[in-house]
């Protein structure tokens, strides 16, 4: 047993040493060291030696599967040694070589419009509250003045999806769950900003899919005065300081009273040109007082509590802001129009 023990060795060691590859070494592996091994088969003929032989066969058989594993753990860090080398030189990358410039985009000119309105309005203590774009008709309508049968809704012409579920056509019903979930007894102050979606036959400034930004506060002593103030800053800060505003009377169902708000001319300082039709104002968005009704359907007493809302689309924002001339230019996703305002 011996002198086959040794044998074995000796055949696994230059089978090792002849393995040029790390899928050899395991074969030469499994065939000395496995289960079915002749090692093993020497070992389990143990049984016929004396028990002064069986000890020093077993170290013996030991030692020789202890110097096969090592010589292949040796040979097999050499071969990966060699191939991680050759590598290496056939990928070589030549340092000198000019960089190749990195492209870097931008923000989307809405996205970067939407953000600066967050940005002034968050300054000013508001909220950012979002909504479901799937809405249920009680929000998008009801719970904001709009019972079914109400006239005013075919100013919205709408995406329903079954009876009582549409596309929201406007972000009002945040405003209506974030006041409900006061309970009336807490002052709110938030904007909604997000998509909305009507049916309208898309053109240069309409879109079946657009943005809104829609702001309210409700509290105790809520004044036409205190909305002013607040659009007032607004207007300064997204069109320049020296821009005035004026408030003419409009319809919201709920809103009363309700006002649209326009802002002086830029391009011709409310003299009166072809962009503003010669009036010298330019309409920006609409607002006014919460209506009672919409406060006692939120759980509000309308009187103690009164409030103020308004609304705006951030792709007129911007449309003016930046002489885009198309809303449709926001959503074909044309890179030459979309790099113009990467640094807007």
């Amino acid at each position: 047993m011996k002198e086959r023990l040794e044998q074995l060795k000796q055949e696994a060691l230059q089978k090792v040493e002849n393995a040029d590859s790390v899928q050899n070494l395991k074969d030469v592996r499994i065939e000395y060291l496995g289960k079915k091994g002749p090692i093993t088969e020497v070992l389990r003929g143990m049984g016929k030696l004396s028990k002064e032989e069986r000890p020093v066969i077993g170290q013996l058989a030991n030692d020789v599967r202890e110097n096969i594993a090592e010589a292949i753990e040796v040979k097999q860090t050499r071969l990966e040694d060699e191939a991680m080398e050759k590598q290496l030189e056939e990928e070589s990358v030549d340092v000198t070589l000019p960089g190749r410039p990195v492209q870097v985009g931008g923000p989307h000119l809405l996205t970067s419009i939407v953000e600066e309105i967050e940005d002034l309005f968050i300054g000013m203590g508001f909220e950012i509250k979002e909504g479901p774009e799937v809405e249920t008709d009680y929000y998008n309508f009801e719970a904001l003045n709009l019972p079914k049968g109400h006239p005013a809704r075919d100013m919205q012409d709408s995406f329903y999806i079954t009876e009582e579920l549409l596309l929201r056509t406007h972000t009002s019903p945040v405003q209506a769950r974030t006041m409900g979930a006061k309970n009336g007894s807490e002052p709110v102050k938030m904007i909604c900003p997000g998509k909305v979606y009507r049916r309208d036959t898309d053109d240069a400034t309409h879109s079946h899919q657009f943005t809104q930004i829609e702001g309210l506060l409700v509290d105790k002593h809520v004044r036409m005065s205190d909305l002013k103030g607040v659009l007032n800053a607004f207007a300064k800060q997204m069109f320049g300081s020296d821009r005035e505003i004026r408030l003419r009377p409009s319809f919201f169902p709920f809103t009363e009273p309700s006002v649209e708000m326009d802002i002086s001319c830029k391009v011709c300082g409310g003299i009166g040109c072809s962009v503003c039709k010669g009036t010298g104002w330019i309409e920006i968005l609409g607002g006014g007082m919460v209506h009672p009704n919409v406060l006692e359907l939120a759980g509000y007493d309308s009187a103690e509590y009164s409030g103020f809302a308004f609304g705006m689309g951030p792709e007129r924002i911007a449309m003016l802001k930046y002489g885009v001339d198309d809303i449709r230019h926001f959503y074909t996703n044309d890179i030459r129009f979309l790099e113009q305002y990467h640094k807007a």
